[in-house]
């Protein structure tokens, strides 16, 4: 185990690798490469900032799963991931960033049998596949399978989530606080930072995956622009979308501010898009799928002429840049998921209309019995400001 406290018993890290292996005999893998950090990280416990090189975790069904790396991150895995000291390698500094070599050269032996790998995946490139297949292995795609797997959150991960939700309550509050009209933006989002790092009492906050997305005006009617250095204007909704993090744990929230008397066709989508909410979280039981999530939301949102053909929610949990999301299933007609108790969800339905934006959203976990738990409790409406 390394030097620093783990965030789960080894007996947790122990039956991760049980799920992960008897997917890989579903899939009949010999050998795995896990590349995402999402997923190394979930199964082995290593957390550093070196994704930006190529590194991996090779597991196969007959030995404790391999930390392949940089040489000078080998010691973060020592101390981070609960493998032996012997299940860390790395590879030289001369594959690093050069065209004349590439670190896959080195990972392709220790790699054999029908190997899955994640192709689709943000830290596996083209040329890393191109090389393990120059070394003649069989590769074939696994993307999604360690996802897969983190789908159902145990009740550590659960405790995790919950303290970052509080985290997220402490930076929208702050941020709503200190929107106001001349305030520059990136101001604010400098407190929100802050907020978010120093954390609520003993849960200290980690980096989120994505950083504050905080559009105002007609910017608020795209989904993803973060911030500059304009002030505030009366007149204006900002969107407020940040997620709390700890441990790596994430949990978004999003709430609208709005400065000065909302419109009335701004309202009237409010009350259609808390009524969704609501009866989008009654839809979200055990039992029932995904799809009937994004059908009970759409259904109040049609009721004043609002057509959202987006899907509406996305699995949580743990995550690195760039994603804060799980990559598997979603809120959306054309999902049919079985939702399982303590599966995980960003409820989202954000509404990008002319001119203007509106996103109140909850966070979610699908309980035994009934409609789903929100982990952040602030109310669910617009923050107006007059």
């Amino acid at each position: 185990m390394g030097i620093r406290e783990a965030a789960f018993e080894l007996s947790e890290y122990k039956q991760r690798l049980a799920q992960v292996r008897a997917a890989m005999a579903r899939a009949d893998l010999t050998c795995l490469l896990i590349t995402d950090p999402s997923n190394m990280c979930w199964l082995t416990g290593y957390d550093g900032w070196s994704f930006y090189v190529h590194q991996g975790v090779v597991v196969t069904h007959d030995a404790d799963p391999l930390w392949w790396g940089r040489a000078q991150d080998v010691a973060g895995a020592l101390r981070t991931a609960w493998m032996a000291q012997d299940r860390a390698v790395g590879y030289p500094e001369r594959y690093i960033q050069t065209p004349d070599r590439h670190p896959m050269e080195d990972l392709a032996t220790y790699l054999s049998g029908r190997v899955g790998v994640e192709m689709d995946n943000y830290y596996y490139s083209a040329k890393a596949h191109a090389v393990l297949g120059q070394a003649g292995l069989d590769l074939t795609d696994a993307t999604g399978l360690v996802n897969w797997c983190r789908a159902v959150k145990s009740e550590a991960e659960i405790g995790l989530m919950r303290k970052a939700a509080r985290i997220s309550e402490a930076v929208v509050d702050g941020m709503a606080a200190r929107i106001e009209p001349g305030v520059p933006k990136n101001e604010v989002v400098a407190e929100a930072f802050r907020d978010a790092i120093q954390g609520v009492d003993e849960a200290w906050g980690d980096y989120p995956a994505i950083v504050p997305l905080v559009p105002s005006g007609a910017d608020a009617s795209a989904p993803h622009l973060t911030w500059d250095g304009r002030p505030f204007e009366s007149g204006e909704a900002t969107t407020i979308e940040i997620a709390g993090c700890y441990r790596r744990y994430h949990v978004p929230l999003c709430r609208s501010v709005f400065l000065g008397d909302p419109p009335d066709e701004m309202k009237r989508a409010e009350e259609a898009l808390i009524e969704g909410l609501d009866a989008g979280l009654d839809a979200a039981r055990a039992g029932n799928q995904t799809r009937d999530v994004a059908a009970a939301l759409n259904r109040s949102l049609k009721k004043v002429g609002i057509e959202r053909t987006a899907r509406c929610g996305y699995p949580i949990g743990l995550s690195y840049p760039p994603d804060w999301g799980e990559r598997t299933m979603s809120f959306r007609a054309e999902d049919d998921t079985v939702l399982q108790p303590n599966m995980t969800f960003h409820f989202m339905p954000g509404l990008w209309m002319d001119g203007w934006g509106l996103s109140i959203t909850e966070s979610i976990r699908i309980t035994e019995n009934g409609a789903a738990e929100c982990f952040c409790d602030r109310p669910r409406e617009m923050i107006v400001k007059a």
